[in-house]
């Protein structure tokens, strides 16, 4: 709700909705500008109702809750952009969660570089019986994410989380959160497949 603005106008003044007989009386002119200035934010924000549903115009408190309307997740920490980013394309990307091109799109979204991402399976024709099977035994996923001032090798399992935080290291590019990168990574893989997250 918007309130406490000082000054805000009302687009329907009470005052204009009484019969002409009463617009002379000052004390019910004082009375019902002071109603106005309490009804003011409220009619506003009903008149403005669509602004407030759209991620790219809605008022930061609004988006998270937006957020939490799509199952997105960015982290509180995140800057507005990314965060309307994140609500705007929230739909697009659960139809593509747990996919490659979806955890791609997660990563790029997180951290503003392109990921590489190998995985595990394959897909193969035979002609004949026997053929080997692609790929590996055990489902796993390796995602290789190029940024400054970041490095070395860590593993991860389960995780929760969503699309989130990440710090800017210059333009276009956010420094990645290691944690953060594990947690997103987490959710957005199937729960049976491992992952290896390098930072180079």
């Amino acid at each position: 709700m918007r309130d406490g603005i000082p000054g805000l106008p009302t687009p329907h003044p009470l005052i204009d909705q009484l019969p002409a007989v009463y617009l002379e009386q000052d004390f019910l002119q004082r009375f019902l500008a002071a109603l106005d200035d309490v009804l003011a934010p409220v009619l506003l924000s009903i008149d403005n109702l669509p602004a407030h549903l759209d991620p790219r115009s809605a008022p930061d408190d609004f988006l998270d809750w937006l957020a939490q309307w799509v199952a997105a997740d960015p982290h509180e920490g995140s800057p507005p952009e990314l965060r309307r980013a994140a609500v705007r394309g929230a739909v697009a990307r659960h139809a593509r969660r747990g996919t490659v091109g979806g955890l791609a799109e997660a990563l790029r979204l997180e951290t503003g570089t392109e990921p590489e991402i190998v995985e595990s399976g394959g897909t193969a024709w035979s002609t004949g019986p026997g053929t080997p099977l692609p790929g590996q035994g055990r489902p796993w996923v390796t995602i290789r994410i190029r940024a400054s001032g970041g490095g070395g090798v860590g593993r991860g399992g389960d995780g929760g989380g969503g699309v989130g935080r990440g710090h800017r290291a210059g333009a276009g590019v956010r420094q990645p959160d290691r944690v953060r990168l594990e947690e997103l990574i987490g959710a957005e893989v199937p729960a049976h497949v491992g992952f290896t997250l390098e930072l180079l």
